[in-house]
């Protein structure tokens, strides 16, 4: 049987190997794909035209004249994303390679998706205008909300986000729940770490899952709602999906501060900074009970690290703690023997990273690059 011809690299491959291997001269192309000298010139113009790659003078000498550089140029276009949780969010312009280039509050939450997004994308103008940034060179819009998503049609709360983005940017738009777009920024954080679990802990409780260094989403995009598994509880605690005992209900933000003197959950961290006993012990009580139902995701899912986020976490120690004691002492040894429980590396960026993630990842894809028009 006859051996199948390998597919000639497209100008998409190339500016893969340019991005993420960084493949520097025409020659190493050459050698990489096969590719005839004509054929890799003809690559790297198009790109060049595209304005995704930049050629500079100055590479490395065997003897002779040096031979040029080739570089992505992340400042070749821009994003625009937000990551907008219960209580506020963020917006910002970054370049191709998701660095923030500007950034601002997102609006307040509302009530609905409907009421929501024509103020952010009146922000995301403002910001531009403000900023000096030439609303020509946005790409891609990406989106991180605090809800459950439709994310194959990009619908939140029965809104379809694309048309209206579309309409004042004339670009793509993708959407994801916030915490899974953490979850993307985390990842980026842990280089070689394919599987990785990111719960956030603020006012709600939710995660994000990596596995196979992709995000698992489910089959209609409800996976990571670790808040509403149920914990014990020495009384009931009702939770906002209707049941009682969610570890969300009896360990939250809301549940804590209810059971605290302090006003909001940055009152709650200042306390717990400060050594306040009553809070620390809160926290750690808090983390035993989160602990409980990670320690069955980490059963389940065996992640190399789990990251914990969020308004809670990075105040002390005391709500990691909790953790980790209750997922040495419940998860299994082999899924625990090389497990990191550690506090978000990205912080409050994380998800504004994953936003950008989620759109330059689809916008610089080989296959996107070479259906672009």
């Amino acid at each position: 049987m006859a051996r199948p011809v390998p597919r000639p690299a497209t100008v998409g491959d190339t500016l893969r190997l340019i991005r993420e291997h960084g493949v520097a001269t025409r020659a190493d192309l050459g050698r990489i794909t096969g590719l005839s000298r004509p054929a890799v010139a003809s690559r790297v113009a198009d790109l060049i035209a595209r304005g995704l790659v930049v050629e500079r003078a100055d590479g490395p000498s065997t003897g002779g004249r040096p031979p040029a550089r080739l570089e992505f140029d992340a400042a070749g276009g821009t994003v625009l994303v937000a990551n907008l949780g219960q209580s506020r969010g963020t917006l910002a312009v970054c370049d191709l390679a998701g660095s923030v280039l500007a950034s601002a509050a997102g609006p307040p939450p509302e009530t609905s998706a409907a009421k929501t997004l024509p103020r952010l994308l009146d922000d995301w103008t403002d910001l531009l205008r403000a900023s000096g940034i030439d609303p020509s060179s946005v790409r891609g819009v990406g989106l991180g909300v605090p809800d459950a998503v439709e994310h194959a049609t990009g619908t939140w709360n029965g809104l379809e986000t694309g048309p209206p983005i579309r309409d004042r940017f004339g670009v793509p738009a993708y959407l994801d729940n916030e915490v899974n777009a953490a979850a993307l920024g985390e990842h980026q954080a842990h280089p070689g770490v394919d599987d990785l679990l990111f719960v956030k802990v603020s006012t709600g409780i939710g995660a994000g899952l990596i596995a196979g260094g992709r995000i698992q989403r489910g089959a209609l995009g409800a996976a990571g709602e670790i808040g509403h598994v149920p914990v014990p509880s020495a009384s009931e605690a009702p939770c906002r999906c209707g049941n009682v005992n969610c570890v969300e209900a009896v360990a939250g933000g809301a549940a804590l501060l209810a059971r605290s003197p302090a006003g909001d959950l940055s009152g709650l961290a200042a306390l717990a900074r400060a050594g306040d006993p009553a809070t620390v012990a809160l926290l750690r009580e808090a983390g035993r009970r989160i602990g409980e139902v990670v320690a069955t995701a980490v059963n389940l899912l065996n992640p190399a690290v789990v990251v914990l986020g969020g308004d809670l976490v990075g105040t002390d120690e005391a709500l990691i703690a909790g953790v980790r004691e209750i997922v040495y002492q419940r998860s299994t040894a082999l899924a625990t023997r090389s497990l990191r429980i550690e506090p978000s590396r990205q912080g409050e960026s994380a998800g504004l990273a994953g936003c950008a993630a989620m759109v330059l990842d689809r916008l610089l894809s080989p296959e996107a690059i070479d259906t672009a028009p």
